[in-house]
């Protein structure tokens, strides 16, 4: 069965709607190899539309430029490219096609594929319902010294539960905190009758 990671760059209160517009003073060499690993430890990656149509906009005339990011980019036109879309989807990046059927139903028949890692990057509706549907292998949240205040967040209210567990955390030189996460079994019913046995006695 194919491992399937999602990574997001994502504010203190939770916001990760348009990164480009605050995470880049953050970015250093420390955020740069744990976004590269993310990307190049997969053979495919896993997009929504408008997170595609980003990297499309920009990745293929970085490989074109020859610039210090070239190698990078050409390693991302290389891999396998899928894009979940309610529209029908033409593309000029090659390695790219489109999703077919239910979401749910066609990642389910995708991990079962023969194959390498799937990455997901960013595509936050496409994010929450395989976390929902416990697709998500590992959960990569890069967590940004930031309060925004506005914006998209990764989870919306109304949501049920979804426990998980902290795999690793790293912190950078910049203040983000790398963590990665897994899915949970439900911690169970407790209240403060448990959690008293934990409280530090006076003396």
């Amino acid at each position: 069965m194919r491992k399937i990671t999602a990574g997001l760059f994502i504010s203190l209160d939770g916001v990760v709607e348009n990164p480009h517009e605050w995470h880049f003073p953050y970015f250093n060499d420390e955020m740069g190899e744990a976004v590269g690993a993310l990307a190049t430890s997969a053979d495919t990656m896993l997009f929504g539309r408008e997170t595609y149509e980003s990297f499309a906009g920009a990745w293929p005339e970085r490989e074109a430029g020859g610039g210090e990011d070239a190698g990078f980019a050409k390693a991302l036109g290389d891999m396998r490219k899928i894009v979940a879309s309610h529209r029908e989807l033409t593309f000029t990046w090659r390695n790219s096609e489109q999703l077919r059927g239910d979401l749910v139903e066609s990642v389910t028949a995708l991990k079962a594929e023969p194959g390498g890692d799937i990455s997901l990057s960013g595509s936050v509706s496409v994010v929450r319902q395989l976390l929902a549907a416990g697709l998500v292998d590992e959960l990569h949240l890069l967590v940004h010294p930031i309060v925004l205040r506005k914006g998209l967040r990764l989870f919306g209210e109304g949501e049920t539960a979804l426990p998980l567990a902290l795999k690793s955390s790293t912190t950078f030189g910049t203040g983000v905190v790398h963590l990665v996460y897994t899915p949970a079994a439900a911690p169970g019913d407790a209240g403060y009758d448990e959690a008293k046995a934990h409280l530090v006695q006076g003396q």
